[in-house]
């Protein structure tokens, strides 16, 4: 794939949401993606009920599981997915191949309401003690492969900081943001809410591109590599919340802003969106598989009602149907 170098004023690109892009810094030994979330992140939040600091929570999650899986070689999914003893109990992420991402939270309702009404939500506050997995699923018949780092109070962009180092022993900065936006529609003083993400990871390389080799991190940087990735971390820990969710600042222009100095190149972006497995017969055929009493106990009101976890969609059956 043919990388294009970022022009001197790369403002002449056009914001675009929801989407990937790659970058490289031949020089410093560094490349990396940038992520800029709209409509997609939107309508995965929107599409719940959740307290604002779970929706935020959940934000970060999908915009760290579009930042890493985009670098899939491969067809699968990448999945991300938290288990804690905190009022966010799990969290659950995933990407597809061609670019699909979907999730959803389980919480504890009343809890979190505790923690939001005494300023208290932190992203550490929520999960509590637990674990982050990182999951590489090929499909049927091949193996997962899967990373597991401990949450300890902390917050997501930290364990998956903590990820690298551990699982990949390579050094890496992550940074996510997650707020709602206003949008004000026309000149007639209303407007629109909607939620927007963005995020950015750096990661140390070596040779021509290729990743590291594991050894532990104090042997893995030659004094020159060292030079260079303590620069770029630098220069890549000045990005601002407001430059990742800004709609009329194109990924392009803020990496110029950061990296200009580095002669930094871009790949071709890879584009975002919404997706959900679930249909009426995929649920059918997972209520088949369950005994008759069981299926007698979903049954109200003559009805079984089954609402997807992720996409939210409710669906109705006639019990009968599974006689």
């Amino acid at each position: 794939m043919e990388n294009t170098e970022l022009e001197m004023f790369a403002g002449a690109a056009e914001p675009k949401d929801d989407a990937v892009l790659p970058f490289r810094m031949a020089g410093a030994g560094a490349g990396g993606r940038i992520v800029r979330l709209g409509r997609t992140v939107d309508e995965i939040l929107s599409g719940h009920s959740y307290p604002e600091s779970v929706s935020k929570l959940l934000g970060q999650a999908v915009t760290i599981t579009a930042l890493l899986g985009a670098s899939l070689k491969i067809d699968g999914k990448f999945i991300l997915q938290t288990k804690s003893d905190g009022p966010v109990d799990l969290l659950v992420s995933d990407y597809k191949s061609d670019g699909g991402l979907r999730g959803y939270a389980h919480f504890d309702r009343e809890a979190v309401e505790r923690l939001e009404a005494g300023d208290k939500a932190s992203s550490g506050e929520l999960l509590g003690q637990g674990h982050l997995a990182m999951t590489i699923d090929q499909g049927p018949d091949t193996e997962r492969y899967q990373g597991v780092v401990e949450l300890t109070g902390n917050d997501l962009n930290s364990a998956a900081d903590t990820y690298f180092r551990q699982s990949e022993q390579l050094p890496t900065y992550v940074q996510v943001a997650v707020a709602r936006h206003y949008s004000a529609n026309g000149g007639n003083g209303s407007g629109t809410w909607s939620w927007r993400a963005g995020g950015l990871v750096v990661q140390h390389l070596t040779g021509e591109g290729g990743r590291a080799t594991r050894e532990s991190e104090s042997r893995l940087l030659l004094e020159d590599d060292a030079e260079n990735w303590n620069r770029v971390q630098i220069l890549a820990e000045t990005v601002e919340d407001h430059e990742l969710l800004d709609p009329q600042l194109s990924s392009e222009r803020l990496l110029y802003r950061l990296f200009h100095e580095e002669s930094v190149r871009v790949y071709r972006a890879r584009e975002l969106s919404v997706y959900c497995r679930c249909s009426e017969k995929r649920i059918e055929n997972i209520l088949k598989r369950f005994p008759a009493e069981d299926i007698e106990d979903m049954v109200e009101d003559d009805k079984i009602i089954v609402t997807c976890e992720f996409c939210s969609r409710r669906f109705s059956f006639d019990p009968s149907r599974f006689a």
